[in-house]
């Protein structure tokens, strides 16, 4: 039953899916382009290289000799995944979906052309000329965003012609990969957002968390909270979409399918194919299985009998506020003292500016408001520091 699992991607997200791993007898080579990070911190081995260096993941392949390959980022030379499941490695959740999720156009392409769900208007731009031409076709409000980017990296939303090319020099400073191309989309007027946690099995059916909500600043989530109460009608429309496209990509394991929520449906908006940031709200014991688990259990092949939501619960980040290197923190006590609160440390060795270093998830029994627990979150995560150690 023992996996050799290589994950590309180290991060406080692939630090949980490693536990989730190793608590199921598996055998975790963590990979990152910094040392220490967080889920080399929990594995059985590490490799820092530079995963955009087609050469250098080929030499890290043949030498671990993966069963499973999993990608916990964008920044991948994801081609070369087409070539290692051609050797018989299974890639998560497969090539195809691998490659299409890294990359917007891909994905977006998929989704309004090819299967035809609800998207914004989009087009795409290449150059900088290029995309004045793409704000001025598709119009005042739009966002613009990298190809290749995750958690708000690199996006811009733009209400005037004078912000164009501080637009595309956002995208180019921010965004993964090395593609120079921005995707230009319509702004949705929505009324609020939400992570629908997919779950596509090897043998068995699509399963489906209760949505999530989330709150971001500066295109990066900062609260979220579960269940979202949206109407039942809405969430029909998010899973019949949800399944769809992940369907269209093949493979197992979990995918965070975003959506709009508008006052007349939902309008698909992103799609990862891994536990996703706003899907931390899991760590509240909100469900049997949180996100990680039930990846794990996927990738795996191993029973899901179902996905049972037990409480509603919430997740507030905690940022840093300064750069430097061996971070502490105070106010952990604070949390801790909640009974209904927990909190996690992702053990990143440097601190930056507005750098997600840890979370706090609260909870609390049937019925209360999970807007309530959010408000709970976010003041408990409000008293912890990042400090110099």
């Amino acid at each position: 039953m023992t996996k050799r699992i290589l994950l590309l991607g180290s991060g406080e997200l692939g630090k949980e899916l490693v536990i989730a791993f190793k608590r199921l007898g598996q055998y975790v080579v963590a990979v990152d382009s910094y040392d220490n990070a967080p889920a080399m911190q929990v594995a059985d081995e590490r490799e820092v290289i530079n995963m955009l260096d087609g050469t250098q993941l080929d030499k890290i392949v043949a030498k671990h000799k993966p069963d499973i390959i999993v990608p916990e980022i964008e920044a991948i030379r994801t081609e070369r995944f087409y070539d290692y499941e051609k050797q018989g490695i299974q890639v998560v959740p497969s090539a195809k979906g691998a490659n299409f999720t890294m990359n917007r156009r891909a994905i977006r392409d998929l989704a309004a052309k090819e299967l035809g769900l609800r998207t914004a208007r989009y087009t795409y731009a290449s150059t900088k000329e290029e995309l004045h031409k793409a704000v001025k076709e598709i119009g005042l409000p739009c966002v613009v965003k990298p190809l290749m980017s995750s958690s708000g990296k690199g996006q811009s939303y733009l209400k005037k012609e004078e912000d164009i090319d501080l637009a595309w020099n956002n995208a180019a400073d921010k965004g993964r990969g090395d593609s120079s191309e921005v995707i230009v989309e319509a702004f949705v007027p929505f009324k609020s957002e939400i992570t629908l946690l997919t779950v596509t099995q090897q043998n068995g059916d699509t399963l489906f968390c209760k949505p999530i909500s989330h709150h971001q600043e500066r295109g990066d989530y900062q609260e979220s909270w579960q269940p979202a109460e949206i109407p039942d009608s809405f969430v029909e429309q998010a899973q019949d979409m949800a399944r769809k496209v992940t369907k269209a990509l093949g493979g197992a394991g979990i995918f965070g399918v975003e959506f709009f929520i508008c006052d007349d449906g939902v309008v698909f908006s992103e799609l990862s194919p891994r536990p996703h940031d706003t899907g931390m709200v899991t760590l509240a014991g909100t469900q049997n299985l949180n996100e990680f688990e039930l990846h794990a259990r996927a990738i795996l092949g191993l029973c899901i009998p179902e996905i049972e939501f037990i409480r509603p619960g919430a997740s507030a980040v905690i940022l840093a506020k300064e750069q430097f290197m061996n971070p502490d923190y105070t106010g952990v006590n604070d949390v801790l003292c909640d009974v209904h609160a927990d909190i996690r440390i992702f053990g990143k060795p440097e601190a930056r500016v507005n750098r997600r270093m840890g979370v706090v998830v609260a909870w609390d029994k049937q019925g209360t408001k999970a807007e309530d627990i959010k408000k709970r979150a976010r003041e408990l995560a409000d008293k912890v520091t990042v400090v110099k150690h």
